[in-house]
């Protein structure tokens, strides 16, 4: 190991403890702004709608975990009238986030940030009743952390082993985050990382049958990384070289890890300018190949019954998640299932011209959909692979009856950095998750004090505007 990678864990905490957000680059903070707006929608969606949301809510109140109404000794889940304890908020939280599978994704470090890292910021900053600029610079902190954490992994290599990069190093990117907001200094966070490492999980078993396990262990990174931050502020001590180490993280999660990558120009190229976004709430994957979808919709006028088949082509990485097992991803049963399942997506974007969230109570019984849905495979492609894992690239080619045949390929999907959203976009995907529940008012209230975080002198104000009581 070279002596630049023995020392990272330290070199971790340290920025994490010494981050300002006055050093951040402006760019930097009004894009977390942003990311911090569209994941706080998805959780005052998932709230009302998710399926696996009842009981959730049920195993935390028989855990007594519910404080009753919000007040200074509470946290708020968004969409919900009630206070909680810390770590079921960041717990509740933390699996809404990522429910709908509509949140933020990293290409080359393949995972989803905001999910486990935002709700951990949240309740640590009502903890310490902190600034909206506080939260801010401390989300940039978790994401940096774990990005770069699964990037010295190599995610492939990490997948292949039954992980699920966004829980396994965001309970790290959670610690880091929470461990600023509640003040620790280097050596503080160094000790969280050290407890974190056993709580470093999440398999990825859930593809077999459509779980709900995806959601809740993401939520259980959030409340883990809080509570390993809490008990290193109170002074409880866990073992240093977290990462680096022989028993460390990346040597027991990853076959031929890459430590250097953890600390390359930290603090100096920002990972969170890499985030993308989503437009359709499925997996990351899909998204290439449904953009291709869109295009050829669009330039051929394609009528969905005139189509004898399609191909969707996606890097092979993608193809494990949203691909394999063809039989299964064909035949649907639940939410879960169809938001990893490209032939699903593929079909929904081709009959429609778009995926939203309400589309899968629609089509996961809709004759037409499914029947489709047995037309569309999915397949590895040469191009995607080439371009991966800089891009999640994907290719779309429909056969017609009439023997016609279209191709597109899309290298950057919608939502990448060089292909990124607008915020008259993030607004709109803002408004259509929140207005149900909100009001067209209240959702416009809730947007406009989340665009205005680092104003705000307090979060608690802000996060009551996320909804009464459910």
């Amino acid at each position: 190991m070279t002596a630049e990678a023995s020392g990272i864990t330290r070199r971790l905490a340290e920025f994490a403890a010494d981050l300002r957000y006055e050093d951040l680059p402006p760019e930097v903070g009004e894009r977390t702004k942003l990311l911090i707006l569209d994941v706080a929608g998805i959780m005052v969606r998932a709230r009302h709608d998710a399926e696996s949301t009842d009981s959730l809510i049920g195993a935390v109140e028989r855990l007594g975990l519910v404080k009753g109404d919000r007040s200074n000794e509470a946290c708020s889940v968004l969409g919900d009238g009630r206070g909680y304890a810390p770590a079921a908020a960041a717990l509740l939280n933390g699996a809404l986030a990522h429910s709908l599978d509509f949140d933020d994704t990293h290409a080359e470090a393949s995972l989803h940030s905001s999910a486990p890292i935002v709700p951990a910021a949240l309740a640590a900053a009502e903890m310490t009743d902190a600034s909206g600029r506080d939260l801010i610079a401390a989300c940039v902190v978790g994401y940096e952390v774990q990005i770069r954490l699964s990037q010295s992994l190599v995610p492939k290599d990490h997948y292949d082993r039954g992980y699920h990069p966004t829980a396994t190093c965001g309970v790290f990117g959670a610690t880091a985050a929470a461990g600023r907001l509640l003040g620790l200094d280097a050596a503080g966070i160094e000790s969280a990382f050290g407890i974190a490492l056993s709580q470093a999980a999440g398999s990825m078993q859930f593809l077999a049958d459509g779980a709900w396990t995806k959601r809740s262990h993401v939520g259980q990174a959030a409340q883990n990384g809080l509570i390993c931050a809490t008990m290193a502020a109170e002074g409880f001590k866990g073992p240093k070289q977290a990462f680096e180490g022989r028993w460390g993280f990346l040597h027991a999660y990853s076959p031929n890890p890459r430590p250097e990558r953890a600390t390359s120009e930290l603090g100096g190229r920002w990972e969170t300018l890499e985030l993308g976004v989503k437009p359709f709430p499925s997996c990351r994957y899909t998204h290439a190949a449904m953009d291709a979808i869109l295009q050829l919709r669009e330039r051929h006028g394609i009528d969905a019954a005139q189509v004898e088949s399609m191909d969707c082509g996606v890097p092979e990485t993608g193809w494990k998640i949203v691909g394999q097992g063809e039989d299964a991803k064909q035949n649907p049963q639940s939410v879960v299932d169809g938001q990893f399942s490209m032939p699903f997506c593929g079909a929904v974007v081709l009959r429609t011209g778009n995926m939203v969230w309400d589309d899968y109570k629609t089509h996961l019984t809709d004759p037409e959909t499914l029947d489709l849905t047995k037309r569309v495979r999915c397949v590895v492609d040469d191009d995607a692979e080439r371009d991966f894992p800089e891009t999640m690239a994907g290719k779309a080619t429909v056969r017609m009856k009439s023997g016609e045949t279209f191709e597109a390929y899309v290298q950057t999907p919608k939502g990448e950095p060089g292909n990124f959203m607008s915020q008259a976009e993030f607004r709109a995907k803002f408004d259509g998750l929140c207005r149900p529940y909100l009001s067209e008012v209240g959702t416009q209230r809730f947007a406009t004090a989340i665009l205005d975080l680092d104003n705000a002198a307090s979060l608690r104000g802000v996060l009551a505007l996320s909804g009464g009581a459910a």
